[in-house]
C-alpha cells in the first residue's frame, strides 16, 4: 500500500495555511490545498511575538482556531484527491511560530494536535521542532533533509532557497557534503511595510517596491546587523526581524520615503542571500525556488541581477510546485516520526545528533493500528541511511 501522508503548514508569513497529501513512497503530492488566514487569527498570532496580557489564553484560543482550520483543510484535501481517510497513516502539523528562541533553548509553535487528531479522526505527528533545540540545535531549518531526499542528485551540488517569511537555504556539496540555515527575513518585513503604508497584506509583484530606489545608506546600516555575519547554523524569525527592527534602523534615516524603503528591504534580502550562495557554496549553478515569494517579481530580478551565472529554477521543474514543498516537508517528517527514523540535519541545525522529531497523538485505536501496520509494512525511502 502506498504511504499517505498529509503536511499542513503555517509559515511566519502569516498569509495561509498550506496542505498536502504526499505519497511518501514516490516523493508525489497527491493533492494541494490552501486555506487563508482569517485576518483576527492572523492578527493574534502577530500579537504573540511579543509580550502581550493574556497570553495563556490568547494562544490557547488561537490553536483551536488553526486546528480546526486545519481540519477544514484535511477535508477539503480527502475530497480533491478521492482519497478516503483510511488511506491517511498520519498528518504532520506544524502549527504556528510564535516565538523562536533557540539561545534560550525554546521555540513555540502554537498548535491543538489533539483537537486536529479528534476532528480528522487520524494520528496526527506535531512540534517538530523542540526535540533538536533540546539537543542543542537551532531547531530550524529542517527542511534540509526532505529537499535532499527530494531534489538531490547523487554527485550533483545542490541548492535550495525558501522564500516565506524568513528565507533559507539548503546547500549539499558534489561529495555530499549538506548544510542549511536561515539568510534573514524575506516577505517579513516586505508584508509589514506593505501592510504599514499600502493597506495591503503584500506588495503584489513587487510591483511597488520595483519603483522604488534603493537608499545605500540605509541598506549598509540594516546590513551590520549581526545576524548577517554570523556563521551557521543560524536561524531566525519576527522575534528578531520585525517591523520595529526596520522602525530602530530608520531612526537614522528619517528622509528615506516609504517606498524607498520597500525597495531597500527587497534589496536587502536579495543581498543576503546572494551573499551566503557565494560564500557557502561557490560551485554551485543551479538554484531552487520554492515558497511564496517566488511570486514577487521584482525580488527575483534583483537575485537573479545578484547572481548572474546562476540559474533560478521553479521547484515545479522537480517535481513539487513552489507553494507546496514545505507542507510535502511535514508529511515526509511525520512519515519519519512514526517509522522511528531521525528528521533533523545535524549539520544544518547544530544538533548534537540525529533525533526523531515530533511527538505523536494517535487516532484512537483503529488508527493507531492502521499506522503501525503501515510502518511494520512499508520500508521508508532511504532506510538504513542515518539521514
Amino acid at each position: 500500500m502506498a504511504g499517505l501522508f498529509i503536511g499542513l503548514m503555517s509559515g511566519t508569513s502569516l498569509d495561509a495555511l498550506d496542505g498536502v497529501i504526499l505519497d511518501v513512497g514516490a516523493l508525489r503530492v497527491v493533492a494541494h490545498a490552501q486555506a487563508p488566514l482569517p485576518a483576527s487569527l492572523r492578527a493574534t498570532f502577530d500579537a504573540l511575538n511579543r509580550p502581550g496580557a493574556d497570553e495563556l489564553h490568547r494562544a490557547a484560543m488561537a490553536a483551536r482556531d488553526l486546528a480546526e482550520l486545519g481540519a477544514g483543510l484535511v477535508a477539503a484535501l480527502l475530497r480533491d484527491a478521492d482519497v478516503p481517510a483510511s488511506r491517511i497513516c498520519a498528518i504532520g502539523s506544524h502549527g504556528q511560530t510564535v516565538r523562536h528562541r533557540p539561545e534560550l533553548g525554546y521555540t513555540l509553535q502554537i498548535d491543538a494536535p489533539a483537537l486536529l487528531a479528534e476532528r480528522c479522526g487520524m494520528t496526527v505527528v506535531a512540534d517538530f521542532r523542540s526535540r533538536d533545540v533540546a539537543a542543542g540545535g537551532q531547531g530550524a531549518p529542517l527542511v534540509p533533509a526532505f529537499h535532499r531526499a527530494c531534489f538531490g542528485r547523487a554527485g550533483h551540488a545542490l541548492a535550495v532557497l525558501n522564500l516565506g517569511g524568513i528565507a533559507n537555504l539548503s546547500l549539499q556539496g558534489g561529495h555530499g557534503d549538506v548544510m542549511g540555515f536561515d539568510c534573514g527575513p524575506a516577505n517579513t518585513l516586505l508584508d509589514a511595510w506593505a501592510q504599514r503604508h499600502l493597506g495591503q497584506p503584500f506588495d503584489a509583484d513587487g510591483a511597488w517596491a520595483s519603483g522604488g530606489t534603493v537608499d545605500t545608506a540605509l541598506l549598509r546600516t540594516l546590513l551590520r546587523d549581526p545576524y548577517f555575519a554570523a556563521p551557521p547554523p543560524k536561524s531566525t524569525g519576527r522575534d528578531h526581524f520585525n517591523i520595529d527592527w526596520l522602525d530602530r534602523a530608520r531612526t537614522a534615516h528619517p528622509e528615506v520615503t516609504p517606498r524607498d524603503v520597500q525597495a531597500t528591504l527587497a534589496e536587502l534580502s536579495a543581498r543576503a542571500i546572494a551573499a551566503d550562495l557565494q560564500h557557502h557554496q561557490p560551485e554551485g549553478r543551479e538554484l531552487l525556488v520554492c515558497g511564496g515569494g517566488i511570486r514577487n517579481r521584482d525580488f527575483m530580478a534583483r537575485l537573479g541581477r545578484l547572481l548572474p551565472a546562476w540559474r533560478l529554477i521553479d521547484t515545479t521543474a522537480r517535481g513539487i510546485p513552489p507553494q507546496q514543498v514545505e507542507a510535502a516537508a511535514f508529511a515526509w517528517l511525520a512519515h519519519r516520526a512514526l517509522a522511528g527514523l531521525p528528521g533533523n540535519l545535524p549539520q544544518a541545525t547544530g544538533a548534537t545528533g540525529p533525533r526523531v522529531l515530533g511527538a505523536i497523538w494517535p487516532a484512537g485505536e483503529a488508527g493507531a493500528l492502521a499506522s503501525q501496520a503501515w510502518v511494520a509494512a512499508t520500508p521508508p525511502r532511504g532506510a538504513g541511511r542515518r539521514d
